[in-house]
């Protein structure tokens, strides 16, 4: 049968796009279809923009610091819409960006919506159809809303209608304290919004290291961000100055507060509907599409990627995704398939978080041995100079022949930092090799070598 591409791609996010990319590189032809804007939801309404957001948030903090040099700085005229503008133009600019790279790649690229009519054949919404030897669907995800609790991005906000705001409220209720809580409430918090945290678990990040969680815990307690633990939200109510939240603690506590805006931020929903699936014979496990470890489902030549399947809905997990999946369906043995203990996972606030691997928790959930070692940010010059100092590097490791488990960091430019211990991981080298490298001074890696030679007990600025 002749088949109008080898690959058909449902959705042009970094599942999607990294996919034809991949594909064009392997000799294969692929189509994409995408019924929004290239990019997804990270590069158009996600990641991108808050992290511009971030950076203006933090910015604008810093200019408190200009008071220390005897500065003296008149913010009357501050504008929030001028900040929310600058993160749709880098969002806009890295779009088209993906797009040159489309066309550079001489990718095809529908905009349509696509449902599945056959094993082979997708049916778009011009009418048109496609067939292709392969289909892969990359539909991403979208905020998912609390029940009797619908959004209207206007008082109910999420995610999405977070990133749109142009006038800021003066009180903000955020339901939930992942990732995306946690940095909506630095962005705003920044910005002087007054900030009230709830999180139904007993600890603030709950994926993360509780000891980490904890610094981070303090930090935003120490800048008058109001956190509830072990927190469930019983009821709402609209009065004329804006929302009542009923909340009650687990210890039967229950607490009011008034609000202007309420933002859930309590996870995403896979976009799974009205793709057809069901013609095929998939059924979802937990709303997620079922595949296997190089992403096909139990139909031949229908592979699934990113947030529609049971993965870690996380941008840089879905490309790796795409280019398993395109190199499998090119015939070849993926070089690296996904670990989940390889992921690296980075909270955008202050101070900044990056982490891999085991944390105590789970650690202890997997009945596996550990030893830890960590070092002070405030043992390193550089955080010392920046203002920056707290914070610590975390290692976990075996007890007999020191493999790293785990690392965990918070302070500043964790994001980035995480990785040199990841790469040692990957590259199975063992605390030792890195504490032994000679790091320049003064650098905030620094802390990253102390920790490693504190396994051995020989760290030296602590």
């Amino acid at each position: 049968m002749a088949f109008d591409c080898d690959i058909v791609i449902i959705g042009a996010g970094p599942g999607g796009y990294v996919a034809a990319i991949r594909a064009v590189q392997l000799g294969l032809k692929p189509i994409l279809i995408e019924r929004s804007r290239v990019g997804g939801v990270c590069l158009n309404i996600g990641c991108i923009p808050s992290k511009s957001l971030v950076h203006q948030a933090e910015i604008y903090s810093s200019s408190k610091a200009l008071t220390d040099m005897g500065i003296s700085i008149d913010n009357s005229a501050f504008d929030y819409s001028k900040v929310q503008r600058k993160s749709r133009l880098s969002a806009d600019k890295l779009s088209k960006g993906v797009e040159y790279l489309l066309k550079k790649n001489k990718i095809e690229l529908i905009k349509a919506e696509a449902t599945m009519e056959s094993q082979n054949r997708v049916l778009l919404s011009n009418g048109n159809k496609i067939t292709g030897k392969n289909i892969l669907i990359a539909t991403g995800s979208r905020p998912r809303a609390l029940p009797g609790l619908s959004f209207d991005e206007k008082r109910i906000i999420s995610s999405t209608g977070a990133l749109m705001l142009k006038k800021l409220p003066k009180r903000m209720l955020i339901l939930g304290s992942g990732a995306v809580g946690i940095e909506f409430g630095h962005i705003f918090s920044s910005f002087n919004v007054e900030i009230h945290l709830v999180e139904m678990l007993s600890r603030i990040l709950p994926i993360e290291d509780e000891e980490i969680s904890s610094i981070l815990h303090k930090s935003f307690s120490k800048r008058g961000i109001n956190i509830y633990t072990s927190t469930v939200a019983k009821s709402f109510e609209t009065v004329s100055k804006g929302l009542v939240a009923h909340l009650k603690q687990t210890s039967g506590k229950p607490i009011q507060i008034e609000v202007d805006q309420i933002l859930v931020a309590i996870g995403r929903t896979p976009n799974t509907e009205n793709l057809g699936i069901e013609n095929l014979g998939i059924t979802l496990e937990k709303g997620f599409i079922p595949v296997n470890s190089c992403y096909q489902t139990k139909v031949p030549g229908i592979y699934a990627i990113g947030d529609v399947i049971n993965s870690p809905q996380l941008a840089h997990v879905a490309s790796k995704e795409a280019e398993i999946s395109i190199e499998h369906m090119a015939g070849l043995k993926p070089k690296d398939l996904l670990n989940i203990d390889l992921i690296p996972s980075v909270v955008y606030c202050e101070p900044q978080i990056g982490s891999f691997g085991l944390s105590e928790d789970r650690a202890n959930e997997r009945g596996i041995a550990f030893e830890k070692a960590s070092f002070p940010f405030r043992g390193a010059g550089k955080s010392v100079t920046i203002e920056q100092p707290d914070g610590i590097v975390k290692v976990l490791y075996s007890p007999g022949t020191k493999e790293i488990l785990g690392a965990h960091i918070i302070g500043a430019e964790s994001t980035e930092l995480i990785h040199e211990i990841l790469l040692a991981k990957k590259s199975e080298l063992l605390p030792e090799d890195i504490g032994n490298m000679i790091h320049a001074h003064p650098t905030l890696s620094e802390a990253v070598m102390e920790a490693m030679r504190a396994v051995d007990k020989r760290a030296i600025h602590i």
